[in-house]
């Protein structure tokens, strides 16, 4: 896919990787022989450090780095590791990934996206990602609507439904006033998308999407339980909207049979879940070979960011707005860059490797795990 070799003409053995705590957050640091380091935010997951210590780091340790897209692949059968594919695995993957990387652009001088191919966007435009289900319409609309004056975003997503909820709002009625509302206070300039976390079975959704598409909504996310691709199949057969989903998916697969039979219009996969950069521009590739575009999962404003931002630098059937989540952090725990929306867009790091810079006061006392 890319060629390390001819970025970095040396070798770069992997020495080390380490699960550091620092406060109240985990991280991935690799190390080179020579002592070149790569630091990777983690998604929070504490209970799957395990998988990467046990199952994964073996593998990685003392290999070239260079390698790294056919090391992703290899260590899917080493010790039988493909018993255990899924999320959990993928997920632990991609931080060793991630945490290489930055450390390959630390030894380049060049940021992620130039390690993984050609940069066609230093901006990126977003939509703000709400997140809750607990207000009522009144509440979502009016603190979404602050969001939006202030960010200058031009876009935003609701959940609906009750997430896996066979067919069960968050409470009566929410979806059915919700969308009005926020269509009417929003304006015809604001996209609008959805996601209702599987929340209903086909039937259900396709009539939920018949409101959606009433009010101008953008995409329906996960209309049915993400593993029930026949269902939402038949809902994006049957709506003329965007159906989007990929989300959970850690199959490469899977992936292949969604695009081609189009059981998603959009395709959403995790840059964590999916296993990092590598899978995730496959899943992409395909996209692009049936003239689909896609669209990330990335419900963040931290240095988690960074790798959706990344991501989107580089793809060329991208999706017109890239997920950004609503809330702003409680605090920048990190040093650099502040991942701040200007004029409805987050800048891409410039920075070497994943651009992300820590106070190095936080490394005092962390902890390895």
């Amino acid at each position: 896919m890319f060629d390390l070799y001819q970025t970095i003409p040396s070798p770069v053995e992997i020495a080390s990787i380490n699960v550091l705590r620092a406060g109240r957050h985990d991280f991935v640091r690799t190390t080179s022989v020579d002592g070149a380091v790569g630091i990777a935010s983690t998604n929070g997951r504490p209970y799957l450090w395990p998988v990467l210590q046990d199952l994964i780091r073996p593998y990685f340790l003392g290999k070239d780095a260079r390698d790294l897209e056919s090391l992703v692949d290899g260590v899917y059968a080493y010790r039988s590791n493909y018993k255990l594919a899924g999320l959990a695995f993928w997920n632990c993957v991609s931080h060793v990934e991630f945490s290489v990387l930055d450390m390959l652009g630390q030894i380049a001088g060049k940021p992620v996206g130039n390690l993984l191919g050609t940069v066609i966007r230093s901006e990126i435009p977003i939509y703000l990602s709400s997140g809750r289900r607990d207000t009522t319409p009144e509440e979502e609309v009016a603190w979404l609507a602050e969001r939006l004056a202030e960010t200058g975003a031009r876009a935003v997503k609701l959940k609906i439904g009750g997430r896996m909820s066979h067919n069960a709002d968050a409470f009566p009625g929410r979806t059915d006033r919700l969308i009005p509302l926020a269509r009417k206070t929003f304006g015809d300039g604001i996209a609008i998308y959805v996601d209702a976390n599987g929340s209903y079975d086909a039937e259900q959704a396709i009539e939920v999407g018949a409101l959606l598409q009433a009010h101008g909504v953008g995409f329906f996310e996960e209309p049915c339980p993400w593993e029930e691709y026949e269902q939402t199949q038949s809902v994006a057969d049957a709506l003329e909207m965007l159906v989007a989903g990929g989300e959970q998916d850690s199959s490469l697969p899977r992936f292949r049979w969604m695009i081609r039979n189009r059981a998603v219009d959009l395709v959403q996969p995790d840059l964590a879940y999916n296993g990092g950069f590598i899978r995730c521009l496959r899943v992409a590739k395909m996209a692009a070979d049936a003239g689909m575009q896609v669209t990330p999962h990335c419900p963040k404003a931290d240095p988690n960011t960074a790798y959706m931002l990344h991501f989107a630098s580089v793809v060329p059937n991208l999706g017109p707005h890239q997920e950004y989540s609503a809330a702003p952090p409680r605090g920048q725990w990190w040093a650099e860059p502040s991942f701040e929306v200007l004029d409805g867009a987050v800048a891409v790091p410039t920075s070497p490797g994943l651009g992300v810079r820590y106070d190095p006061s936080m490394w005092r006392g962390a902890q390895v795990l």
